[in-house]
């Protein structure tokens, strides 16, 4: 099971404030301005600035 789409819709990356998408099949939201993927355990997305990644 993935993020709850509407959950999508108001959830942004607490470093820069923009939007997230779904990446790596759902494991994942990236933000497409600071390249930073934070990781979702068990359909959670864990939104914190030292959990993520920064992949470009």
């Amino acid at each position: 099971m993935a993020v709850d789409p509407e959950l999508l819709k108001i959830l942004a990356c607490p470093s820069c404030k923009t939007p997230v998408e779904p990446v790596k099949e759902g494991t994942g939201l990236k933000c497409l301005q600071c390249s930073r993927v934070y990781p979702v355990k068990d359909d959670i997305p864990i939104m914190l600035v030292d959990e993520a990644t920064i992949e470009e």
